[in-house]
């Protein structure tokens, strides 16, 4: 993590705050820009050169791209190219060279690239800027530190959701600053900071615990495992965007949601609408749709989905895993459409059958290497070494079980619907106070405890 969960929460966040609220709104952007970078320099400050490069880069190609629409696409060609080159290089370097060796029993040199924490974040932000641009979805930005504070804003710079310029233009400029607003930031800030700390870090001990075992696990132990990281990556994810969107609430800024309980989906393309939405929306408006979409005919539309998921794959990481994992949606989705919405499947079934796919999925996605995900499907599938269940599997359901049906029941919107019905009411809305003061004093001692525990999304 960029600081310590506490220096974070109770040091850089207050004295950000006070700084953004002290100055007036024509300064606010430049204090936003000044308190980000800090926040990023805190732990990387070699790689804030690097921001600021990209930052520079895009600005100055936006207003040339605005001064002269005779040259606007080499400038968007140009910008483009550049962006995906310098992410390119950071994040797949040594997967493209490693690679190459291997095929050809070259020893090209392979050097050892930290990966600039947050970088495909921001750098897809800096492209969607640029190609909307061209599009004249918005004006360019000529304020410096309105553009840069866009690019590095610290509440969703590290790990997402992915802001579109074009949803947030507007408030660059002008927004609102209410106490009301403020509170329901605050709100949902601790929500997800509850999520992260309370649910993923604590579920994410089981699967550390059974990932480390290998292949000396039983049946139930593996699945155990395969559900402990289901729940582990949602509750760190989402808790990570419930917290930046709720910093942004205090912010004065309104940012999309990027998760809508995706495990309670009926179809894979159901899930995919409710998981990463950021990201997904992303590939939508700059992949998918500009090569055709679906207004296209089969072969081509089977293409179109294939790379876009062999690019979102990619995204996540430079490791085979990702790509089979990227491929392995692609495919389904294309079965989904092509073969399994034309069955009578009753709606029950479809929701164990994604639920099932999903948990195949993270296997894939968590595992470090191809053979290993063979070696845990076979133990889930019944090729486990120590039969169907053993003593370790039974001391897993005594320590966690209690732990695991609280993940599952915060999987569904239960509590989010008894939070609305609640703050109708005034004793409702004291009592939803008490809690949340509550959950951050209690946040506040596990952080205390707990070793240093980072966002699983921190490295993509």
């Amino acid at each position: 993590m960029v600081f310590s969960s506490l220096t974070f929460l109770y040091l850089f966040l207050p004295i950000a705050l006070i700084l953004y609220y002290l100055v007036p709104m024509n300064w606010k952007n430049a204090i936003l820009t000044l308190v980000s970078l800090v926040f990023y320099a805190w732990g990387e400050p070699v790689y804030v050169v690097l921001m600021l490069y990209s930052i520079l880069l895009n600005y100055s190609c936006g207003r040339l791209m605005a001064s002269t629409r005779k040259h606007a696409k080499s400038v968007l060609v140009f910008a483009v190219i550049v962006n995906l080159l310098i992410l390119g290089f950071f994040k797949y370097y040594g997967f493209v060279v490693t690679n190459i060796n291997l095929l050809t029993g070259w020893k090209l040199p392979v050097r050892e690239l930290a990966l600039p924490v947050g970088i495909s974040f921001y750098t897809f932000q800096a492209l969607s800027y640029i190609i909307d641009l061209y599009r004249k979805k918005f004006p360019v930005q000529k304020n410096f530190f309105s553009f840069a504070a866009y690019i590095t804003m610290f509440p969703q710079l590290i790990a997402g959701p992915i802001v579109r310029y074009e949803d947030v233009f507007r408030q660059m400029k002008e927004r609102d600053l209410s106490l009301q607003r403020f509170g329901k930031g605050v709100i949902r800030f601790v929500a997800g900071l509850s999520k992260k700390v309370l649910l993923a870090n604590l579920i994410g001990a089981l699967f550390d615990t059974v990932h480390a075992s290998g292949s000396d696990v039983s049946v139930l132990t593996s699945w155990l495992g395969a559900l402990a990281f289901t729940f582990q990556i949602y509750f760190d994810f989402s808790g990570y965007s419930d917290m930046a969107i709720g910093l942004g609430e205090m912010l004065g800024f309104t940012f999309m949601e990027n998760f809508d309980y995706p495990y309670t989906a009926s179809s894979v393309t159901d899930f995919w609408r409710r998981w990463h939405i950021s990201l997904s929306t992303w590939f939508r408006e700059y992949v998918y749709i500009p090569l055709g979409g679906n207004r296209v005919n089969a072969l081509r539309h089977i293409f179109n989905i294939l790379i876009v998921w062999l690019l979102t794959g990619l995204w996540h990481g430079a490791d085979w895993t990702f790509i089979l994992w990227g491929v392995y949606y692609g495919l389904l989705l294309l079965f989904e459409k092509y073969v399994w919405s034309k069955l009578p499947v009753p709606k029950a079934i479809n929701h164990i059958l994604t639920g099932l796919i999903v948990i195949i999925g993270w296997v894939i996605f968590s595992a470090d290497n191809l053979p290993s995900i063979l070696v845990t499907l076979g133990s889930m599938f019944g090729g486990a070494a120590n039969g169907f269940c053993d003593s370790n599997a039974l001391y897993y359901l005594q320590s966690y079980g209690a732990l695991l049906i609280l993940c599952a029941i915060f999987s569904f919107p239960w509590v989010k619907k008894t939070y609305e019905l609640l703050k109708q009411r005034t004793i409702g809305r004291i009592l939803l106070s008490v809690v949340i003061f509550a959950l951050l004093i209690v946040c506040t001692g596990f952080l205390v405890t707990q070793n240093y525990n980072p966002f699983l999304y921190f490295r993509f």
